[in-house]
């Protein structure tokens, strides 16, 4: 009798295996160490992030270099929260003047920054919250940052795949495997994902097309699971004088509070895996 639970344990694990196996073609496997060493992306690869990057970059560019009377010096990103002060003051006084190019520049830095992974979201979601108050920033904050998660997400699918199979092996086979359980609810799952600091977002943006996420459900579990996080910066930057550290916007009450917000959203989920098993109980009783 243990026999054949052995062997049909056996060939679960067998399907397992075949399923994560998905995730690396086996083109793309190589020996352990050497697959790391060795950068993944071909030249051709290379020259076009190197070439979208310099398009972004150029335009970023154009938007600072066009701005009149401004001092460069003062417009760089904040490493501490005195610093981000400062700059809050810069900026808003040269906004009662400039208020266009303060909100271009602005849009083209998030944007910039949100498709290139490049860390600093956090202090230009407390220094929308200065500029353009509560309601306006943030709607400016989850139009950007929902714009440059795009921009991630389509790069991603041109040349991301070596990169990230590079970068996060482990992670990208259990991203996958999640993704493949939660098909039936997979909006409700990555909403969850974006309220959540469960998988950081520049690693969901990335990988996201490479398990197959449909670009619909990716945008719209975006724009709504930004609201929780964007307001809790945004409503910072209204009160920088009562911030002491960048760390101190999460501390365990805010964790606490997104991840019961992040269960609300995913409960539709949990409910339906309980109604299939419900319904051959119903039926055979009926019968």
């Amino acid at each position: 009798m243990e026999k054949p639970r052995q062997k049909q344990g056996g060939e679960k694990n067998q399907e397992q295996e075949q399923e994560q196996e998905q995730v690396v073609p086996n083109h793309q496997k190589r020996n352990g160490e050497e697959s790391r060493s060795k950068f993944p992306l071909t030249s051709l690869e290379l020259g076009a992030v190197i070439a979208i990057f310099s398009i972004f970059l150029l335009i970023l560019l154009s938007i600072y270099l066009t701005m009149p009377s401004v001092d460069y010096n003062q417009l760089k990103l904040p490493g501490n929260v005195d610093e981000l002060r400062l700059l809050t003051a810069y900026v808003s006084s040269y906004a009662d003047d400039y208020e266009l190019q303060v909100f271009l520049g602005f849009c083209a830095a998030y944007i910039f920054m949100q498709t290139f992974m490049i860390p600093g979201t956090i202090v230009m979601s407390l220094l929308a919250g200065s500029l353009f108050g509560p309601i306006r920033g943030m709607m400016v904050v989850i139009l950007n940052a929902s714009a440059g998660a795009s921009c991630c997400f389509f790069l991603s699918k041109l040349v991301g795949r070596p990169l990230a199979l590079w970068m996060w092996p482990g992670r990208l086979q259990f991203f996958k495997a999640e993704v493949a359980k939660r098909k039936a609810h997979l909006f409700n799952y990555m909403l969850f994902l974006r309220i959540t600091p469960t998988l950081p977002n520049t690693f969901i943006n990335m990988a996201s097309p490479i398990v197959g996420i449909p670009y619909g459900t990716f945008l719209s579990a975006t724009i709504l699971g930004l609201i929780p996080a964007t307001f809790i910066s945004v409503r910072a930057g209204l009160a920088l004088g009562d911030l002491k550290s960048f760390a101190q916007l999460y501390d365990m009450k805010t964790l606490a509070t997104l991840f019961f917000i992040g269960l609300v959203s995913i409960l539709p989920a949990l409910l339906g895996k309980k109604a299939p098993s419900e319904r051959p109980a119903e039926s055979s009783h009926t019968s």
